[in-house]
């Protein structure tokens, strides 16, 4: 099969496995686990732990960013040591976007609130229903697993969702694109945004993108507006 129609077949498989059974919470969980620490693993800059996979690190070029930053020294640092066995973990449910967040940075910036909320919502619900040449293909399961990729990364765990679907639907060197661009996007290349789903449309993939920094964007307001809300309470 192609990496396009063998996407499909997976998506058509965890879609028929949902309704004949759904994992148990202890299942789940484990799942989660196990994707929280692979993540780990997965190095930026088209390099990656997993054996066999393949490299792009001869692509990479050195960017100086210092000229659009005032602390070069800062940027993203993984939430947790490798090796570590309890690692941290955000749960959602705890505190979520749309019961908590949301109201809070309101209050403190008028109606900021409601164009942040419209933008997550449009950028996750954006679909032309197509994957390369199919029609009439329902994406929310394949949006899902991109977006809650990303917060996994964060350590952000959402109870109701099953993380087996992620590792089923991504492919390693897709979480590989992914953790560069949310992470470490200046280290991104054009080889290795070709690399990913060759079949596809340049809009579906461009997609892939806004997803994923507005995945990001949302993770980092949940861990700032939590620290807020201690702080006042």
């Amino acid at each position: 099969l192609s990496e396009l129609e063998a996407l499909m077949e997976r998506m058509k498989r965890l879609q028929e496995d949902k309704e004949d059974e759904e994992a148990s919470q202890e299942e789940m969980d484990t799942r989660f686990e196990k994707e929280k620490k692979e993540s780990l693993l997965v190095i930026s800059g088209g390099i990656c732990a997993f054996p066999g996979l393949f490299s792009f690190d001869d692509e990479i070029v050195s960017t100086d960013v210092s000229r659009y930053i005032e602390d070069p020294g800062f940027g993203y640092k993984d939430f947790a040591r490798r090796g570590e066995d309890h690692l941290p973990t955000f749960r959602a449910q705890d505190y979520t976007w749309e019961n908590h967040g949301f109201s809070l940075v309101n209050r403190l910036y008028s109606d900021i609130g409601h164009l942040l909320d419209e933008k997550f919502r449009m950028v996750y619900n954006l679909t032309y229903n197509t994957m390369a040449t199919h029609e009439d293909v329902d994406t929310t399961t394949l949006r899902r697993a991109l977006f809650n990729y990303v917060h996994c990364m964060y350590g952000i765990r959402y109870d109701d969702y099953d993380y087996g679907e992620v590792n089923q639907l991504l492919e390693r060197s897709l979480k590989v694109y992914i953790k560069t661009v949310t992470c470490y996007p200046e280290r991104t290349t054009k080889r290795m945004y070709d690399s990913y789903w060759r079949q596809f449309k340049h809009s579906e993939k461009v997609h892939v993108n806004l997803l994923l920094m507005e995945a990001r964007m949302q993770a980092e307001l949940l861990y700032a507006l939590r620290a807020i809300t201690r702080h006042l309470t």
